[in-house]
């Protein structure tokens, strides 16, 4: 069903610039602390094309997007940036640790054909918002190019492809680098054979969107407003194919976490009256907040079923976890927005933001409500109630990629921020530059 296409890939001449100092993370989690880091790291760190900054005094002619435009084509002239002699695919090794753990995750970095959401190819699996999709569209028009990859999931149930892959990276890789706690190896395929068995073993299988919706929903747009410009162009346009990597869904490297909500600005009267609320929809047990909580925590986050009705809620008492499950789910999906159907109501993600959330604590349905934080790390999370910079944790299970199949494959799309996958994939290795 997917078409991939092998690319003629634009990475950084090795012989000019380290990578260790050059690649970065996608524009969407680098903080103004991190921005500057890297910024200092290299005078050729990606993040320059990535994720320009504005200045005052900006207009049409001059702004973020111009300026990334030019400095790619100094960069190309200089020779830092150099396009791939021949159309090819890229097997990427990601080596990285969480939570004590090492973990390798493997993807293969192609083009793929721009479809329509309604023709299933391509399936999604999150909501979107429209500012980060303007400013990418915005991007994709000026610099004529695919920046950072999507990322995107697969089955391969006879392991056809994966045998293929493990072929590829029993020979010596073409990149081989180290940035902080995270290691990367790429391979450039060229060889037409191989080319030509990797994308058989793709084109019978739809691909899961898994990170990099707005990403995806830009290259759409940009694709339908370049075809209305150039009618004449045929299916093979390089606007109709857009940067990803694919990811099997069954990589023991796939790490999904779960974004724990973090709530602060609660006045007093709102969060003396939380509990009664709470006991009408669920059932309380209370834990002791000490050393001895957290394997259980763990237990009941991690082990749970993908649908489960369980959430643990710290800073509503003191030194105390509440342990959340739901009473009625029949009830409670009474409770959801209309036009929520199948899966949706019985997410746990759901059940936090639309009754907790918005239903009890009278939320907005915006994910960018500044008084709401984002983190994966539970123990952090908890960290930062108990030093009162929020006042409330509600702490998540994560999402099982079964689960997100299921989704997508049902039209549904969760709430915003209901997985983070793990480590984000980096800008900088390779990207696509449109003809």
């Amino acid at each position: 069903m997917a078409e991939i296409r092998p690319f003629r890939g634009v990475r950084y001449n090795q012989k000019l610039v380290s990578l260790d100092a050059a690649i970065c993370p996608p524009y969407d989690v680098i903080g103004p602390e991190q921005n500057d880091e890297l910024l200092a790291s290299s005078e050729y760190n990606f993040i320059r094309l990535e994720a320009a900054q504005s200045k005052s005094g900006d207009n049409e002619k001059d702004n973020k997007f111009t300026r990334t435009r030019d400095l790619l084509d100094i960069w190309l002239k200089k020779n830092v940036l150099k396009v791939e002699n021949e159309p090819a695919l890229y097997l990427h090794d990601h080596y990285f640790s969480f939570g004590g753990k090492h973990y390798q995750r493997r993807g293969l970095i192609t083009t793929v054909r721009l479809e329509e959401w309604d023709k299933m190819v391509v399936r999604p699996h999150e909501g979107t918002l429209a500012e980060p999709k303007k400013e990418r569209l915005e991007l994709m028009r000026v610099t004529r190019a695919g920046i950072s990859p999507i990322m995107a999931l697969y089955e391969d149930p006879a392991k056809r492809l994966a045998a293929l892959l493990e072929q590829v990276s029993r020979q010596q890789p073409d990149v081989n680098s180290t940035g902080g706690d995270e290691k990367h190896r790429l391979w450039v395929i060229t060889g037409k054979s191989l080319l030509e068995k990797i994308a058989e073993g793709l084109t019978s299988e739809p691909l899961y969107i898994a990170d990099g919706h707005h990403r995806y929903e830009s290259a759409l747009a940009y694709a339908r407003e370049m075809r209305a410009q150039n009618p004449g162009a045929g299916p093979g346009a390089d606007f109709n194919f857009v940067l990803m990597t694919l990811i099997d869904f069954d990589d023991p490297g796939l790490l999904v976490l779960p974004p724990h909500r973090l709530l602060r600005g609660l006045s007093a009267q709102t969060l003396a009256g939380l509990p009664s609320r709470l006991e009408e929809l669920f059932t309380i047990k209370r834990l002791p907040l000490d050393e001895s909580v957290w394997p259980k925590v763990t237990r009941l986050l991690e082990e749970g079923e993908p649908s489960q009705d369980t959430v643990v809620v710290v800073g509503l008492e003191p030194e105390q976890a509440l342990v959340l499950k739901l009473k009625d789910p029949a009830a409670a999906k009474l409770l959801m927005p209309g036009f929520h159907s199948g899966r949706y109501p019985h997410l746990l993600v759901s059940i936090v933001d639309r009754l907790i959330l918005e239903s009890l604590l009278g939320l907005g349905s915006s994910h960018e409500d500044p008084n709401l934080g984002y983190f994966y790390d539970p123990a952090q999370a908890v960290g930062l109630v108990r030093s009162g910079e929020y006042q409330l944790a509600f702490l998540l299970s994560p999402v099982k990629t079964t689960v997100i199949k299921d989704v997508a494959d049902s039209r549904v799309r969760m709430p915003r921020k209901a997985t983070y996958f793990y480590p984000k994939l980096p800008s900088g290795l390779v990207f696509y530059k449109m003809g």
